[in-house]
């Protein structure tokens, strides 16, 4: 039996005891050939040393948990395979991330690119993801993670243009570039692992394939200009020392993720777009909304240098917000992240609303995603800018205005605006979440993800969930003479 396919972003619940995570694709002529490959990470989001890089040329993890077992060639397609005993997982690892590279070309050459996950005793298939690359030459096709003590499968989706190399530094690994007398290493060479030390870098073992030389993550002596290097902001001196730090890291960041996907000179306008549904009173009331709106104040920092971001609040109605200036972001946060007043029953007129503040009664607590998709429409054709825009969306599901929806985005299709949607926990995204599989479109406009809890995400992964899509929308709509 054929699993249902997934979309990216979308997770499923894993009761089996061991899996067999299959890539494959369609065989050819001229097609790259695909070496798949798995990363143990722990909490922190990294590998604990090299043993934690599960490849052709190091097969077996030490604790026996992981194994790659190698490829299959058919007439029609070709499947490379690793598989995992998620009974035999070693405690401190939370998340298998599930990579591949490509030797001889990139992944937008490989044709049927998917990814099967089997239930490894007996044979069912469990989830099918069918992916889509362009010019990335390293890809994480999904991720098995743990989640209140069970095992869940992500589809992640995310292409590297920086090859493996920027694949591997995103997990906690520094590859300095190699030196000229060495010969450059093809896509599918993997780099020496070493953990994020100041220790002396680790020798890699005899069958991994030296790359390029890997050194301790360590901070420089003194900093080095680079593009896409984090800008200054307007207002941003202003900040509590706090916020500012927090600020400068999370805008690294940004430009990490930024130079990982070819778009380090990237600039764009920023527009923020909060779900304030019934639903979300909960995100609301712990501060989980309000935490979303500071790392995202960290993109709009390094994408405009302005210091200023659009915001919309929605429900039964949308509401513009004022625009958020980085120096007020204290102050903004408390006035327009409202937890007192987002609730099922909003009854009455809140007394002592300054003027600027957003009268939550006559947002509603309903989902009409398409009225406020409708108004920043409206908004970017009424205030045109040189830059593209880059729209921000979160919600918590709930949808149900499908239809009308998708006639909006797909009429959106011809502007210069990519709207990045992402789900907050919840279920139901309805056509959000199928969008990235809807045809007949010239550019595909439109990206999703989904996480349980946003709060428990690691700026770099969320930033580069964030920032996967929209250099290569900025690429395919300026082609179309969108942009």
């Amino acid at each position: 039996m054929t699993a249902s396919p997934m979309s990216k972003g979308s997770n499923l619940p894993v009761d089996a005891r061991a899996v067999r995570v299959e890539l494959a694709w369609a065989a050819g002529t001229g097609v790259p050939d695909i070496d798949a490959s798995a990363l143990l990470l722990t909490e922190a989001g990294r590998v604990r040393d090299d043993g934690d890089f599960v490849f052709y040329n190091q097969p077996r993890h030490t604790s026996g948990a992981v194994r790659y077992l190698g490829k299959q060639r058919g007439a029609r397609e070709t499947t490379d395979t690793v598989e995992v005993d998620l009974g035999a997982v070693e405690g401190v690892v939370e998340r298998i991330v599930l990579c591949a590279s490509a030797d001889g070309g990139t992944f937008g050459q490989v044709p049927g690119l998917v990814l099967r996950l089997l239930d490894a005793g007996a044979g069912t298939e469990l989830a099918r993801f069918d992916m889509a690359a362009g010019t990335e030459t390293a890809f994480i096709g999904g991720e098995l993670y743990r989640r209140q003590g069970k095992w869940k499968f992500r589809a992640v989706g995310q292409g590297y243009a920086s090859g493996l190399a920027g694949l591997a530094t995103d997990f906690g690994i520094t590859v300095d570039d190699a030196p000229p007398a060495v010969s450059a290493p093809s896509a599918t060479a993997v780099p020496p692992v070493s953990p994020a030390s100041p220790a002396a870098p680790v020798p890699p073992p005899p069958s991994v394939p030296p790359a390029v030389p890997v050194a301790p993550a360590q901070q420089p002596s003194a900093p080095h200009p680079h593009p896409g290097a984090p800008r200054l902001t307007k207002g941003e001196e202003r900040l509590p020392v706090d916020m500012r730090k927090r600020l400068s890291l999370r805008k690294e960041q940004v430009a990490v993720s930024l130079r990982k996907h070819g778009a380090a000179e990237v600039t764009a306008r920023v527009v923020l777009v909060l779900d304030a549904s019934g639903s979300m009173s909960f995100l609301y009331s712990k501060g989980v909304v309000a935490d979303v709106v500071e790392r995202m104040a960290a993109v709009a920092a390094q994408l405009d240098d302005d210091g200023e971001m659009q915001a919309w609040t929605f429900a039964s109605n949308p509401a513009r917000l004022p625009d958020l200036r980085l120096g007020e972001l204290p102050e903004w946060l408390r006035l327009h992240v409202r937890v007192g007043e987002v609730g099922l029953f909003r009854r009455g007129r809140k007394k002592g609303l300054e003027p600027s503040q957003v009268d939550m009664r006559d947002v509603g607590i309903q989902n009409e995603e398409q009225k406020v998709i409708a108004e920043v429409r409206a908004f970017v054709r009424d205030h045109p800018v040189s830059a593209p825009t880059l729209v921000l969306f979160f919600s918590d599901g709930g949808v149900y205005r499908n239809k009308e929806i998708e006639s909006e985005l797909r009429e959106a299709v011809e502007e210069p605006v990519f709207w990045q949607f992402v789900g907050l926990g919840k279920s139901h995204y309805g056509v959000l979440e199928r969008f990235d599989t809807l045809p007949g479109r010239r550019v595909d406009n439109v990206g999703f993800f989904a996480v349980d809890d946003i709060s428990t995400v690691p700026d770099a992964e969320l930033y580069d969930r964030l920032l996967s899509e929209f250099p290569q929308w900025i690429t395919a709509a300026g082609r179309a003479g969108i942009l």
